[in-house]
Order: structure tokens, then sequence, then C-alpha cells
């Protein structure tokens, strides 16, 4: 929900305001670990997805939403799914703080259990992320206070084993709970290996003991913790954190990181690191992909996450360099493995991670790429843009001209247009509502994606006919900021609009 936030943001800044295998070699494939489903964020379902016909139940995920007008400056992070349909979901309970997670049947819909957290947000603009991850030892962690980590063991029943980590050590944390609770606050969503190592940013305001910086921590599966700072990984005295809401992601092999962090002029770096011991592996300054020379900037308000492709090929979704110069849209930069060489770049990507599309299910496509890309292409109205605001799919190694910049861009192969005309923009010809999706369910077998518009409905792209079919209203539709859609294990779509998570699934027989 860009353009409406715009006005807000620039306002802001210039006013100074089923089978399962072994755990240890599991990959979480069925389950949906964290954000963009695995440790990559890829986006790409094992489980066909039931048919988009009725709402089956429905929760709150925020408790008190606060609106600006008929908006809603926030961001919910994902709800993960078990391997035995339990949907676990990040609530916010307060005005400006307080969370909890709450454990739910995915067939009915019932609590199971519930656990409140102490965990309070960073100073921000829009409502970050409040992250929780999924392990393949089937273990529940969601942030809380002081940069701690708790978690909750058998998430299926309605009682487990429960604990919290710091990753500078409890003892430290106990011995002085209130400095650290005043001045550490994780701010981005927490992400898994396949082992069960956890990765997550951090910030800090004031001092503490040990001497703490703004980075990344990682936390072992036997509890163990480590850190570095965001300024030591860049090798950059100026770089300070992580941007909000950014999950860190892992290569295909799991012994790479990969996150961006940013300096006091939100210009930054992109990071390859080794997850086991956090030194920097490779590093690129990001760059505006119609002005290499300049710097791209990274937004707090944006989502976008890095993702890894299955041929390990890293996309990350940046702002512009100059605020407009591509009507808002900013760029899907495109790297190798270890950095070194930039690829085409997408037309879209400040606030999306893209999903991997199979080029298997993409009838219409002959090309050379194993792979395609599913992101978000809005252009957005009132900033530029025509309002005809569309999704893409996009081959990463093929290149055509955009149409807006006039950019050397990644090649469009499928973009479908919303069907709900933009009210807000009623003398703007053809301008549609806004998709509101930060990362896309896939159905491989169903060679179709899952997404929602601010219009209120959720849709079926199906990639044979290059169609939205299977409309099924949610809400009257109102101006929100992006929010995921997930597969769970049952094919039970869930989508979250106006502050509401919804389980959607099939007409009863």
């Amino acid at each position: 929900m860009f353009t409406r936030v715009h006005r807000y943001l620039v306002c802001s800044l210039l006013l100074g305001c089923s089978v399962v295998r072994s755990v240890s070699a599991q990959s979480i494939g069925l389950p949906w670990s964290g954000h963009g489903h695995d440790p990559q964020h890829t986006g790409l379902s094992q489980v066909t997805s039931k048919a988009l016909q009725r709402i089956l139940w429905q929760m709150p995920v925020d408790l008190a939403p606060q609106y600006v007008g008929t908006t809603l400056y926030a961001h919910y992070g994902t709800p993960v799914v078990t391997r035995q349909n339990t949907v676990i979901v990040p609530v916010k309970t307060g005005a400006y703080d307080g969370f909890r997670i709450e454990a739910r049947d995915g067939v009915t819909g019932a609590q199971k259990w519930q656990v409140t957290t102490a965990y309070t947000l960073p100073s921000h603009n829009w409502v970050p992320h409040f992250g929780i991850a999924l392990t393949p030892k089937n273990r529940v962690y969601y942030a809380d206070t002081g940069g701690t980590v708790s978690y909750r063991d058998n998430p299926d029943v309605n009682s487990g084993a429960t604990g919290q980590i710091a990753f500078y050590g409890l003892a430290n944390y106990v011995s002085d709970s209130a400095t650290f609770d005043a001045n550490v606050r994780i701010n981005t969503p927490i992400t898994s290996d396949r082992y069960g190592n956890i990765y997550f940013g951090f910030i800090v305001t004031g001092a503490t003991t040990p001497a703490l910086q703004s980075g990344i921590a990682r936390i072992a599966v036997d509890g163990t913790g480590s850190w570095v700072s965001a300024a030591s990984a860049a090798g950059d005295s100026g770089v300070l954190r992580l941007p909000h809401n950014l999950a860190p992601a892992l290569s295909n092999n799991h012994k790479s990181l990969y996150l961006a962090v940013l300096d006091g002029n939100g210009f930054g770096y992109l990071l390859e690191l080794d997850s086991r011991t956090l030194a920097t592996t490779g590093k690129v300054r990001l760059k505006d992909a119609m002005s290499p020379t300049d710097d791209a900037r990274l937004l707090d308000d944006g989502t976008a996450s890095p993702m890894v492709g299955p041929d390990g090929d890293v996309y990350f979704g940046v702002f512009e360099h100059s605020w407009g110069a591509n009507n808002y849209r900013g760029w899907l930069r495109h790297y190798d493995a270890t950095l070194t060489q930039s690829k085409p770049s997408g037309a879209f990507g400040w606030d999306h991670t893209p999903s991997v599309v199979p080029a298997s299910l993409v009838a219409a496509y002959h090309g050379t790429s194993k792979y395609l890309l599913l992101s978000k292409y809005n252009n957005y109205a009132g900033v530029g843009g025509n309002g005809i605001n569309k999704i893409a799919v996009l081959d990463p190694n093929d290149t055509m001209t955009d149409s807006v910049s006039g950019a050397t861009v990644m090649k469009e192969i499928l973009t479908v247009t919303g069907l709900t005309p933009d009210d807000e923009y009623p003398t703007t010809p053809g301008a549609v509502r806004e998709w509101c999706v930060n990362t896309v369910a896939i159905d491989a077998a169903k060679k179709s994606a899952i997404v929602h518009s601010e219009d209120g409905k959720v849709y079926r792209w199906d990639f044979n006919t290059n169609t939205l079919i299977e409309p099924l209203t949610l809400t009257p539709g109102i101006g929100e900021a992006y929010t995921p859609s997930v597969i769970g294990v049952d094919g039970t779509v869930y989508v979250i609009a106006n502050a509401i998570l919804f389980a959607i699934g099939e007409n009863a027989p």
C-alpha cells in the first residue's frame, strides 16, 4: 500500500517526524516454516492448494489496529504451519505494542494454546513484523524482550516445554534485564536452517554489558549464541544495522547466510556470511539499476528479504536512489551466489520478496531458464505511475526495455492486471487497486499462484490461461500494507486482509 503511505512517509521525513523424513536431514519441505515458506524464501509449495471457494475460519492478527482514515499502516508476520497441521500465528494485542502467539487447529480454527511475549517493537513508522519461525525439530521460536528469543516445543499439543535464550548469554540478561529490555530489540523475522539453528537481526540503542552493537545473531540448536555487528560484517563503520522486516536467507546447502545492512543515509550492502561463524564471505554495494553509479535505498517500511533461487542466485528488492525515479517501484537486484556478478534486475522490488516459478509451470515460456520469478508489479497512481497495477512472471536471465523507466530489466513472460477499479483515482484511466502481497505462495501442482489485493479479494493466478480465477471476497477492501499468502499442509490457503487471518478452502460436499 504505497501511494497513500508515501505521502505520509515523505511528510514524516520532511517534518522530522504428510511423509516425515528424519529430522536431521529434512529440508523443511511441507511445513510453512517462516517468511516465504522456506529458508531460501522461495514461496514454492509442495502441497496442492484447495479451491478458493469459502472462508473456513478466521481470526484477528491485530486486536487494536490503528487506522489512519481507511488505511492501515501495518505489516503482519507470516503464520507458520506444522507437519501435523497446527497453524501458529503472531498476534498484535495492543495499540502500539503487545504480542502473543496463538496455535490453531488447521481444520477447525479451534485454539490449542497461546503464549504471551514481552517483545516490544523498535522505533518505526509502519508497524514492523513480529517474527516467528518453525524449525525442523518442530520447535517454534518467537521474538521476546531484550533481544532474547523464546521457544515452545511440541506445538501440536496443548502443553510443551518452553524456554528463553539470549544470544549474548542468558546469565547476562538475567543479571541486568532492565538494561537489555530498554536497549536491545529484535527487528527482523527469524529464519531457521535445516538443522534448527536460527538467525535474526537486532538493534542496540544504548550501553550494555557485555557491549553489544546492532547486527545479526545466530542461536545454534544447542542454545549457543553468537553475533556480529552490522558494521563489522560490512567492513564499514558507517553501517548501522539490518533494515526492519528483512528475513535473513540461507543458501541451498545452508552454508551461506544472506542479509542486507544499511548506513545512516539509508544506503548499504548485500552480504554473504558463513552461516556457522558469521564471517563475511561476500559483499556488494547495492546500486540503483537505472543509475548504477548511485546507491539504492533500503527502507524500513519495506518488507523485501533476500531470496535464493534453485541455482544459488540471490535476489533482493531495493528502493531507487532518487525518490520517484522509477515511480516508487524500486528494483529487484540479482546476483550470483558469491555476490561478485551482477545480473539482470527486475523492474519492481522495494517491498516484495520474489517467488520461484519452475519454468515447466508456464506453458507460454520457451526460453532457457530453469525457473522464473513471480514479482509484484504495481505502478502507483498519484506518484507518476498509471495506476495499472500488475503482478508478473519474469525471466531472470533474459532482458527487455522497461516501458516505464527505459532501463534494461528482466523480461516479462506473463503479466496480469488487477480487476477492481481504484476509486481513489477515478480520473486515472485503467487505475486498479494495488496488489498487497509481500511474498506469494506458488502452487506447482495447479500451475498457479495465490495472490490477494487491496480490493479485499483473494485470487488464483492461473499460469496456463494467464487469468485471475476463483475470486473470493474477504473484506470490503482497504488501503493496507503488504502481507503474505501461505499454503498449509492440507492445502488450506491463508491470507491476511484488514488485520484478519483468513483460512480458505473448498465448499463442503
